[in-house]
């Protein structure tokens, strides 16, 4: 039996999502409002407000019936109501026929019992309630708030009608009105606000999702990202000193050979950084950065003159300006025709500026490539800042800017 039950937690509640969790505690919560509400209105009173006379004794077995396939008919109904006020399905064109005819037969018997003197007052009332909660209940997921309200109160009329005919009493009539209010505003109050706060869980639900998926891109994205500031240089001076090697083996030249090991050193480091950026463990050291960025532009005939010191520098600062070493080792490479080339670091008034300049103006439009962008974004989580553009005429100019803190600026000073 124990085990019976922790297999029904598991698969219940358990292994639910909380808008999961919620939906069945208020299904559950509906479904005994449904059943509770309207019998204990009715059976309760009928003990001792039915007379004990044959027509009365049948009439009221007939209304107690009527009430439980209310109830029956409502519980049935409260999963398509809140499936169509949730927007999951649409309401089938039939589904309110059954609990129309239902609450009619209801109200039909209450007020025969009423003409007939089966029923005390209080029970009387209570049984219209009764019989407008059932219905009310799973009714008010159907249609919007003022239809429910403009319907109940041309159903409250033709109540007070009825019973201004069978029995005209104002004190009677003012309190089945107050009966009959109460019965919809409580099945209302009760659904809506419930079937409401579903609705926001669930959409709280949905935006949770669609910010793992946009977390998951935004990942593929930082990924992909990594991968060009890793191949990008890498790939240009493969592709440099292929050629360069072409050339050399065609005019029978033995450096062609060396320039072919040059090669093979560099695909295999790129081997070796791509793997550590599906690890997740790579980061840019400013030092190695900038040494590399010298060794690749001038083993491509570029004339590179680094002015740097970068001790004391913090971590996330150096790892920021290594990857923006990188992708202007990159550009002059790749986009320009550059012969010099200066790398200068310098600390100034508690902020780091690194200056890449050469005098090979880069192609219009690869200012606003993906890689520069990438560096922005890697420079705002630092605070930093990017410029970069053509400056006198022919030579262009990337500059990055980080601020310090005031302990790494005392220490740097």
């Amino acid at each position: 039996m124990l085990g019976r039950v922790r297999g029904w937690h598991r698969r219940h509640w358990r292994d639910r999502s909380k808008a999961e969790r919620v939906e069945l505690q208020s299904l559950a919560t509906w479904h005994g409002s449904i059943w509770v509400f309207p019998l204990g209105w009715l059976l309760l009173p009928m003990v001792g407000g039915l007379a004990h006379r044959p027509v009365a004794v049948a009439l009221g077995t007939l209304l107690v019936a009527v009430v439980v396939l209310q109830c029956a008919a409502a519980s049935r109904l409260l999963r398509p109501a809140l499936d169509h006020y949730l927007g999951r399905a649409a309401l089938p064109p039939r589904a309110l026929r059954g609990p129309v005819v239902l609450l009619g037969l209801a109200l039909a018997a209450i007020v025969a019992l009423a003409s007939v003197g089966g029923f005390d007052a209080v029970a009387t009332r209570l049984a219209v309630g009764a019989a407008l909660m059932s219905f009310g209940l799973p009714y008010a997921l159907t249609v919007s708030v003022s239809e429910f309200l403009r319907r109940g109160a041309v159903l409250a009329a033709l109540i007070l009608a009825a019973f201004a005919v069978v029995r005209p009493s104002a004190p009677g009539l003012v309190a089945t009105a107050v009966v009959t209010a109460f019965g919809a505003v409580f099945s209302l109050t009760a659904a809506r606000c419930g079937a409401w706060t579903l609705s926001v869980l669930w959409e709280a639900e949905r935006a949770r999702e669609i910010e793992a998926r946009l977390a998951v891109a935004e990942e593929r994205l930082r990924f992909g990202r990594d991968l060009h500031d890793v191949l990008g240089r890498n790939l240009s001076v493969i592709s440099l000193k292929s050629e360069l090697a072409v050339q050399l083996a065609r005019r029978g030249r033995p450096e062609a050979v060396e320039q072919m090991i040059e090669v093979q050193r560099i695909a295999q480091q790129s081997q070796r950084e791509v793997r550590d950026v599906v690890r997740g463990y790579r980061e840019a050291d400013l030092g190695v950065e900038l040494a590399g960025a010298q060794g690749v532009l001038s083993a491509a005939g570029i004339t590179c003159e680094v002015r740097a010191d970068t001790a004391g520098l913090p971590a996330r600062v150096q790892s920021a300006l290594g990857w923006v070493v990188r992708e202007a080792a990159t550009n002059v490479l790749r986009h320009g025709d550059a012969g010099r080339c200066s790398v200068e670091l310098a600390v100034r008034e508690g902020r780091v500026v690194l200056a890449v300049e050469n005098d090979g103006a880069a192609e219009p439009g690869v200012g606003g490539g993906s890689g520069l962008a990438g560096l922005r974004e890697r420079l705002t989580a630092v605070a930093g800042t990017l410029e970069a553009g053509p400056v006198g005429g022919d030579r262009f100019r990337l500059v990055a800017e980080v601020p310090l803190g005031r302990e790494a600026s005392e220490v740097l000073s």
